[in-house]
């Protein structure tokens, strides 16, 4: 009787340990396949936003880029824009176009020689710092890069309504 019960609980180890073999094998996989990804930030990529030669001193130009995401297996390109701008120096200046108070989109307005957030009232001056409102910090700048005449950056989100500037 005592042979009889170490061999079933021999077997019913053995059965155990293949079905989490199987299971390890299987699962480490589909957990790389499925979960991972998620975890992985995307990598920015330069994008083109045009010539040099849209530019005027002193006067931003809203340029629009698209920007191509990648979700699983699904590939979507979005429009974005972005705010340029030379300053006197002949320094090229990109912002995000999305205001830091509430996330809202701003414009610029000639005649006051500021950006303006119609949504509550934030006014930012050429270079992106406060003048007037909520906003919590100045306009969020991008990188830029020269390419010959052609104008570069890294488009990117920010996180609105707080004091320092965080990346989504």
């Amino acid at each position: 009787m005592k042979e009889h019960e170490g061999r079933r609980r021999f077997l019913a180890r053995a059965t155990g340990a293949i079905a989490a073999l199987v299971g390890v094998t299987i699962g480490i996989p589909l957990a790389g396949y499925t979960i991972i990804p998620a975890f992985k930030r995307r990598k920015p990529v330069w994008m083109d936003i045009g010539p040099v030669e849209a530019l005027r001193t002193g006067v931003p130009t809203e340029l629009e880029l698209v920007l191509s995401v990648k979700d699983g297996w699904h590939k979507t390109n979005k429009k974005k824009s972005v705010w340029a701008a030379k300053d006197s120096t002949g320094q090229i200046i990109v912002y995000s176009p999305i205001c830091t108070h509430l996330g809202c989109g701003y414009r610029w307005v000639q005649k006051k020689q500021s950006f303006l957030c119609p949504c509550h009232n934030s006014v930012f001056a050429l270079d992106g710092k406060v003048i007037k409102g909520p906003a919590p910090r100045p306009l969020d700048r991008l990188p830029v890069k020269m390419d010959g005449d052609r104008i570069l950056t890294r488009y990117k989100e920010f996180k609105a309504g707080i004091s320092r500037q965080i990346a989504l």
